[in-house]
């Protein structure tokens, strides 16, 4: 089975600086990790491999930094890594991110099974995974929360919907999105971060490409422009109070009324 399994580098904390003029987050510089979704994402696409064989590649889409995420896949187990960057590719939205990846993929290989994270936690849009499959044309299941088993030509698991949780077969290739209950995420290997830290990790850009069109990436290609973004505000504020019990116990309820937390 070759599995091939979507991860992003996302900003590590929520102090992060937005661009005035673009709207879009500053990356440079801001502490990143790897996206947490992705992180069950990847324990998913390597128990797979440990089952049933076959080998398990990753790509991500950002600047040269996020190969950081990368090396870090090796870490848990990838075999191979691939990363699609170019300033072209900058300030896209879903649609536009979901036809870069889906041009890279493309470059990178065939595969019979693509796995992505649910979702980001910076965009939480959740859109991406099945754009990708559309733009790849082959199917897709979303909100994957078991792997019930495989063969050579399908795979078959369990969605949750809003009600009930349905029993899905589904024929390669194909892509999944899961959810953080579908596994534990394994822990990097040390020995394994020493033994890939020479391993290559391809470089696609525009130019690589089957469409070189730049109008169709990043900015350009984004039927969607966002009107405002900006950090959340953390305000906070502290009181102090004094008094007998039955006195506190009075101010406490009066504030509470005063907010509306209590009727």
């Amino acid at each position: 089975m070759e599995i091939l399994v979507c991860i992003k580098q996302v900003p590590g904390s929520n102090k992060v600086e937005v661009d005035p003029v673009t709207g879009v987050l500053k990356r440079s510089g801001a502490d990143a990790k790897m996206n947490p979704y992705d992180l069950f994402a990847l324990e998913t696409g390597l128990r797979l491999k440990e089952k049933y064989g076959g080998s398990l590649s990753v790509i991500t889409m950002g600047p040269p930094q996020a190969k950081a995420v990368i090396r870090e896949a090796f870490a848990m187990g990838a075999d191979r890594g691939a990363i699609i960057t170019d300033r072209k590719f900058g300030g896209a939205d879903v649609l536009a991110t979901s036809y870069t990846l889906s041009q890279g993929i493309r470059k990178f290989g065939k595969f019979d099974l693509i796995v992505c994270g649910l979702q980001t936690t910076d965009g939480d849009t959740a859109q991406v995974g099945p754009e990708v499959s559309e733009q790849l044309d082959i199917p897709c299941v979303s909100n994957v929360r078991k792997i019930v088993e495989a063969d050579d030509k399908t795979l078959t698991v369990d969605m949750e919907m809003s009600e009930d949780i349905e029993k899905v077969k589904i024929s390669f290739p194909c892509l999944i999105t899961v959810q953080k209950d579908i596994n534990e995420p394994r822990l990097p290997s040390y020995k394994k971060a020493k033994a890939t830290v020479e391993r290559e990790i391809l470089e696609f850009t525009l130019k690589d490409m089957e469409d070189t069109d730049e109008k169709h990436y990043g900015l350009s290609g984004s039927p969607t422009q966002v009107q405002r973004i900006f950090p959340p505000n953390h305000e906070k504020s502290q009181e102090t109070l004094t008094g007998t019990g039955e006195a506190l116990a009075d101010t406490i309820y009066a504030i509470l009324k005063q907010k509306k937390f209590v009727a």
